[in-house]
């Protein structure tokens, strides 16, 4: 059983993040991927400090699968320069674990 992971994009609009959260589903990337939000992001771009309304992808994967994650979002998301961060998940239910195992390539 490999490491796992938790990958994290935001999305400018719903649809969008739902797009992304289907394409890495679909491709057995990531086993599940909660969308929050609206959120708020306040970031540097181009010189400015900006503020936007966004919604969060939150993707349970494996570490080793983390490439195909990051192309998969990118082939896919709108933004120029979209956030994709993955932090490890150091635990877990082994059950979920077991499931999340089952369902990824």
């Amino acid at each position: 059983m490999g490491s796992y992971i938790q990958v994290v994009t935001t999305a400018e609009k719903r649809e969008d993040a739902e797009k992304i959260a289907r394409t890495v589903v679909e491709k057995r990337l990531a086993g599940c991927v909660q969308i929050l939000g609206p959120v708020t992001s306040i970031y540097w771009w181009k010189g400015n400090v900006e503020t936007a309304e966004e919604w969060q992808c939150v993707m349970k994967s494996r570490s080793d699968l983390y490439g195909a994650v990051e192309t998969a979002i990118i082939s896919v998301h709108p933004y120029e320069v979209p956030e994709i961060i993955a932090v490890p998940i150091t635990a877990g239910s082994q059950n979920y674990l077991d499931w999340l195992q089952g369902e990824l390539f």
